[in-house]
């Protein structure tokens, strides 16, 4: 054999090998603790919502407690993030560094808008929070209390005009759940959906609805700003807002509870040892002093699971989910 045709095969084994190791078409080095580049997190709806302070408040914490080598965050808004959701699906297969946000909210969506994808077409790599859901009015509202609330909505629910976020979010479920707790059909309610938190607020703050439901860190400075009046929070919270421990659904004496959750998603193609990797860093930013900050800035509680538990977690919500998008009518 010829002195070319030595040096011409020592490369292509050099290639195959780089290939191996270096994680295919991705070019991670599997051998070096993830990440080794830059990190895209989707958040599928507009700035200003929950998907998008969540991935945000992430990426300052993993920035501060020095655990990548960059994260950049973007929004991809539309029909509650299943448009985010195809896209992260039909363009990113296999690249474990194009990660996304989800949550309950993304559950209702697919529901809802009866999308081709599911959740579990992805790579679902850890949850990281949950998150009181708010009753909010303007401050002009005549709803003083959540018992003149829903004394309107067990007469005629579609006689107040609830805003939030888009089709099937957790916003909407909660009206649903509310409704279907009081005695009322779901269906009837008239709820008007939003492409992301700053324009929920916006439309609560106009007056073009009646009452607005969202996530509580998301409403916080209105409240205590005067502008928006705090009627119940869908969970216990740890925090004072406006001076006061916020009043519960259940303190009202209507027997519900909700919560909403939010977790972190890579695309289809994920190796199982590459889903590992991402979900050992995940963990270690959930972890940090840094993340710790910000679970404390927006009264979120703590609620990480990964691997086969987080799977079964996935399987049971998108089971409770369906049931109630039906009860809403909204999968028709």
């Amino acid at each position: 054999m010829g002195t070319r045709a030595v040096i011409g095969g020592l490369l292509a084994v050099a290639a195959l090998v780089a290939i191996v190791v270096g994680g295919g078409e991705t070019g991670d080095d599997a051998s070096q603790p993830y990440p080794t580049r830059q990190i895209q997190i989707m958040a599928p709806a507009a700035p200003g919502g929950g998907w998008d302070s969540t991935a945000r408040a992430f990426q300052a914490a993993s920035r501060e407690a020095k655990l990548d080598d960059g994260v950049e965050v973007y929004n991809v808004e539309g029909a509650g993030g299943t448009l985010g959701l195809s896209e992260l699906v039909s363009k990113d297969s296999g690249d474990p560094y194009e990660l996304m946000m989800t949550g309950l909210v993304m559950l209702g969506a697919i529901e809802t808008n009866q999308s081709d994808v599911p959740l579990d077409a992805t790579t679902p790599i850890a949850t990281m929070i949950t998150e009181a859901e708010a009753i909010v009015v303007p401050a002009k509202s005549k709803y003083r209390t959540l018992e003149d609330l829903a004394g309107d909505l067990e007469r005629d629910p579609g006689s107040v005009r609830v805003g939030g976020g888009s089709a099937g979010s957790t916003d909407q479920l909660l009206l649903g759940e509310l409704t279907r707790t009081l005695g009322a059909d779901p269906a009837k309610t008239r709820y008007v959906a939003h492409s992301g938190g700053g324009e929920a607020n916006a439309a609560i703050l106009s007056g073009s609805v009646d009452v607005g439901i969202t996530g509580l860190s998301e409403v916080v400075d209105q409240i205590e700003a005067g502008k928006m009046r705090l009627l119940a929070v869908s969970t216990p919270v740890d925090i004072e807002v406006d001076g006061r421990k916020p009043q519960t659904i259940e303190d009202a004496g209507i027997d519900l509870e909700m919560t909403n959750w939010r977790a972190i998603t890579a695309p289809p193609g994920i190796s199982d040892s590459e889903r590992r990797r991402i979900a050992d860093w995940v963990s270690k930013v959930l972890e940090s002093d840094a993340w710790a900050k910000n679970v404390e800035r927006f009264d979120w509680k703590p609620f990480v699971k990964t691997g086969p538990e987080l799977d079964d977690f996935v399987a049971s919500e998108q089971e409770r989910v369906r049931g109630i998008v039906t009860d809403l009518g909204l999968n028709q």
